[in-house]
């Protein structure tokens, strides 16, 4: 197996901005692009290969096909023909609703799919941009339905001013949402499972509001208050720096000005790199090569022993995320 890229699946929506097409580096006057989906393997919205022998075939035929060799022994073991990751960019233009994602157990009996924990990695920030993330004190799930229906519930959610390089970490069950002028790199579980809680009571133009899932979100919930919902870590140069490592995957981000070695002969799993700032040069134990550039995702297969990262133009800076 080789080095896999994929076509990106570009999302439209009412709160999308126009950073995501230059970001990429794409040739798209599409506007209003909220979402771009890297590597997906979701019913109905399927990542396509677009490089190689492979170039053409969707995510979930890649696994059928290649099964351990492609995610890892154990993955496949686990989560058989899904793909256990869904990598996104978003870019919001204006505030996305209060939410809260179902955790596995929760998930599976109401929607037969996985639960969705997953993690932000601030890319880029407007000035005055910011991200909610848990509660600012505790409340019993009867007062957060009190909250919702007047207005209120946003005055009990801790909010964070972001910049770039900000980490959060977002277990199944914790309410959050994303503010205008965010642009992040998400990495979560494939799941498309999101319960709305409040959407500021925003009309679209035929009049209408956004249905909202205020009932499903209170048994999803995690009421418990954190002192702080931030990932905090110290920035360090050319090694690995662990972000997050939880049952779902593990983030690790590289800020690299010279050459570096990955030894994944002991991981028994595929791995993903997402570019977020600059460039580099790939190069795997079976001669591949590949280049990545700022908006590129590719993912390595479990095959895969190590690989060679060289920065172009003196820096670069990338996520790597395996399970």
């Amino acid at each position: 197996m080789y080095p896999l890229k994929f076509e990106p699946i570009l999302k439209q929506t009412l709160w999308g901005g126009d950073k995501i097409v230059p970001f990429k580096h794409l040739n798209d006057s599409i506007t209003g692009v909220g979402e771009s989906w890297e590597i997906s393997g979701v019913e109905n919205n399927e990542s396509v290969v677009a490089n190689g022998p492979d170039k053409g075939l969707t995510l979930t035929e890649m696994v059928k096909k290649y099964r351990e060799e492609l995610v890892g022994e154990e993955n496949y073991a686990r989560f058989g023909n899904k793909f256990p990751l869904l990598i996104k960019f978003i870019d919001a233009k204006q505030d996305l609703s209060i939410q809260v994602h179902p955790d596995d157990v929760l998930a599976k009996k109401r929607h037969n799919s996985m639960g969705k924990t997953e993690m932000w990695y601030v890319v880029d920030a407007d000035k005055g941009a910011k991200l909610r993330s848990g509660f600012s004190q505790q409340i019993t799930p009867k007062e957060y339905k009190e909250r919702v229906y007047n207005n209120t519930i946003t005055d009990v959610l801790q909010e964070y001013e972001i910049s770039p390089g900000d980490v959060f970490f977002l277990p199944a069950g914790r309410i959050h949402s994303i503010g205008a002028g965010s642009f992040i790199a998400e990495i979560q579980q494939t799941s498309d499972v999101t319960y709305r809680i409040y959407d500021f009571n925003r009309k679209d133009d035929k009049g209408n509001t956004r249905e909202l899932h205020t009932d499903l979100a209170r048994e999803a919930i995690d009421y418990e208050v954190l002192a702080d919902y931030r990932t905090k870590y110290d920035a360090v140069q050319d090694e690995p720096n662990e972000l997050v490592a939880c049952p779902y995957f593990t983030t690790s981000i590289y800020d690299m000005t010279e050459e570096i070695s990955c030894d994944y002969s002991e991981l028994d799993s595929f791995v993903i790199f997402i570019c977020i700032e600059g460039a580099c040069k790939m190069i795997d134990d079976a001669g591949n090569e590949i280049s990545l550039r700022a908006g590129e995702t590719v993912l390595l297969p479990a095959t895969t022993q190590d690989v060679t990262i060289t920065p172009e133009d003196g820096c670069v800076k990338i996520l790597e995320t395996y399970v």
